[in-house]
């Protein structure tokens, strides 16, 4: 590509890092979560949300399980102070959520900040300034003792307003675009405001490490993450935490080695909405942890109610195939996927597997609110023999023979493949009736009556009705399906083999219905056939009548 020489790193890797993170090969419990949708999130939309809009999500971030919750910055519009007075006078804050604002560190908006939140029982002042070699050179155009000097003294008013207030506040700080700021310089100034604070047991702080634009590689973070961890002072009273920004994709990555490295708690959104490509997202990091066994104490387990209300309020739309929340995460087109969730399945009722190990799914769909006949197995040219089998078998109660499944894969495929499109579960059962189910033509039996003529032995009297004439067979077999299958063979004067039968209550249906299913083998040919009656007996008898009227058919 061209111009690419203007393009270098502008990130400060730690030199020579311990790496220690890399031993460890998962987070092993969950961070304090602060969601950030109503700041990072709403300043990002189109058109931002209304109050009425911001409330109601915040009754879904509390109704989920986050304990922190940034609301905006009072001090930047009308809208913001007026929300966050709402949610103090009309107690809608829960004793055990913390809301946070930021401010920036500028005395009149610090003053502001501390005035809108009067009332609060638990509140997070957020001051931030930027630190990066390249706003301190090409916006503040001020050196890194001016910049500390900016952050100390923001530092020292939010403690002074702190000390008249009534209410308990704890304070946060982020040295912004952190990941463009030299290590060192970072560390010193994260220390000259702990210093100010003065965190104790009674009074922890949080570091907020933005990766505000995304700049490296997510080992680079965890690195830069680790430096501060080992060198913050009080540490033990420093909660540090982490806010990746996706320029890279790699917010999720960042996060999760910025935890191993060292990070205690995560700032990010619902969906990974935010400027640019979006903060990180949280439902991906918390389902992530979920997966392998770690409860991230965030509860997903509705998520069409998550997608619903996020696009309702934001006017965004989530990607199909977002991890975890994507309408497309867990279907599967493809035949062999298909083939191996079924078996999968099927290998679990057969072994009673309480461990979630099915190929093709990393976690249950219906842990998440996902239906398996309608988010999993899905239906176009692409699927194979075992979904579409699935399907019938999962949703409505067809445990089609496995050789009957390869010829009724051949025929939906086709169908969709000649429609462009993908086909519903009621279009895959038509397919099924239309083509095998109850066949009455060109052939019928108007009448069949047995009678037991031995052992073993039974007469079958059978009327036919076929191309315009009726007439009564009588003819003998091992049993009553074959005495009838010998009576039509005589009838049509035609030689056949009867290869298949299989039986079983259709106990999806409410009238407890009997389903078989007969193939019948002529010129190395196979013509299936399907009978549902509420008589096993009869619908065998429809079943092999359906199969030889598709041999009929055949042979015109």
């Amino acid at each position: 590509m061209k111009n690419v020489n203007q393009y270098h790193p502008q990130f400060f890797p730690v030199e020579n890092p311990p790496m220690a993170w890399t031993k460890k090969t998962m987070i092993e419990k969950p961070p304090v979560w602060c969601s950030v949708d109503l700041r990072d999130g709403n300043q990002a939309l189109i058109t931002p949300m209304s109050l009425e809009e911001k409330i109601e999500f915040f009754q879904y971030l509390v109704k989920i399980g986050f304990k922190e919750i940034e609301i905006g910055f009072p001090a930047a519009s009308e809208t913001e102070y007026q929300f966050c007075r709402i949610l103090i006078e009309q107690n809608m804050i829960p004793d055990d959520v913390t809301i946070q604002v930021l401010t920036q560190a500028r005395e009149h908006i610090i003053a502001k900040t501390f005035e809108a939140l009067k009332g609060a029982k638990h509140a997070i002042v957020h001051l931030y300034n930027s630190t990066s070699l390249a706003q301190r050179e090409q916006i503040f155009r001020k050196s890194r003792e001016e910049i500390v000097d900016i952050a100390v003294k923001g530092a020292e008013l939010c403690k002074a307003y702190r000390k008249k207030a009534e209410e308990h506040f704890r304070f946060e700080y982020s040295p912004e675009s952190f990941t463009g700021t030299e290590p060192e310089f970072a560390l010193e100034i994260c220390n000259a405001i702990l210093q100010v604070w003065e965190p104790s047991e009674s009074n922890s702080v949080i570091i907020n490490l933005p990766v505000t634009v995304s700049h490296s590689m997510p080992h680079i973070y965890a690195n830069q993450v680790e430096y501060m961890n080992n060198h913050l002072h009080k540490r033990e009273n420093v909660i540090i935490s982490l806010h990746p920004h996706n320029d890279r994709g790699c917010a999720v990555a960042d996060s999760e080695l910025g935890l191993l490295a060292g990070g205690d708690r995560i700032e990010g959104t619902l969906f990974g909405n935010g400027e640019r490509t979006g903060n990180v997202d949280i439902i991906t990091l918390a389902m992530n942890m979920y997966s392998q066994g770690i409860d991230p104490k965030l509860d997903f387990s509705n998520m069409p109610e998550a997608v619903e209300l996020y696009e309702r309020v934001t006017r965004m739309h989530v990607y199909e195939r977002s991890p975890y929340s994507g309408q497309l995460v867990f279907a599967a087109f493809s035949g062999s996927h298909q083939d191996a969730i079924a078996k999968g399945m099927h290998w679990r009722e057969e072994h009673n597997c309480k461990d979630w190990t099915v190929p093709y799914l990393p976690i249950n769909p219906s842990d998440v609110g996902r239906v398996y006949e309608t988010d999993v197995i899905r239906i176009n040219s692409q699927s194979g023999k075992g979904g579409i089998g699935y399907l019938m078998e999962s949703k409505y109660g067809f445990h089609i023979p496995p050789k009957m499944r390869e010829s009724f894969g051949y025929l939906v495929k086709n169908v969709s493949d000649h429609a462009h499109k993908e086909l519903l579960p009621e279009e895959v059962r038509q397919i099924f009736e239309d083509a095998y189910v109850n066949i009455e033509s060109p052939l019928t039996l108007p009448e069949v009556h047995y009678t037991q003529k031995g052992k073993g032995i039974i007469e079958a009297t059978v009327t036919i009705h076929y191309q315009g004439r009726t007439e009564t067979v009588h003819a003998e077999g091992n049993g009553r399906l074959d005495a009838v299958s010998n009576a039509l063979k005589k009838f049509l004067q035609m030689r056949y083999k009867l290869m298949t039968y299989n039986e079983h209550a259709l106990e999806v249906c409410s009238n407890s219905q009997a389903v078989s299913y007969v193939s019948l083998e002529k010129n190395d040919k196979t013509f299936w056939g399907v009978g549902i009656q509420s008589d096993i007996i009869n619908s065998s008898i429809s079943a092999l009548t359906s199969a030889l009227n598709r041999l009929l058919e055949g042979e015109v």
